[in-house]
């Protein structure tokens, strides 16, 4: 676990309990964690992941309900 990112949750993250905080501030790359466990994994994604990730989220790939 990492220690000193400045997390940030999404703005629409009180309409979910499915949510995740982005650390943005890491050298090459972001970081990614379940709000509802702080102290839990954290993934390190690349720039070029992050952005595969994101329009994956948005797309709803990746919606398992």
């Amino acid at each position: 676990m990492t220690t000193g990112y400045k997390w940030r949750k999404s703005s629409r993250s009180s309409q979910s309990t499915a949510c995740v905080e982005v650390a943005g501030d890491i050298p090459g790359g972001t970081a990614v964690r379940d709000s509802k466990d702080p102290n839990g994994p954290e993934l390190v994604l690349t720039p070029a992941v992050f952005t595969a990730f994101v329009r994956a989220v948005k797309s709803g790939r990746l919606d398992l309900s």
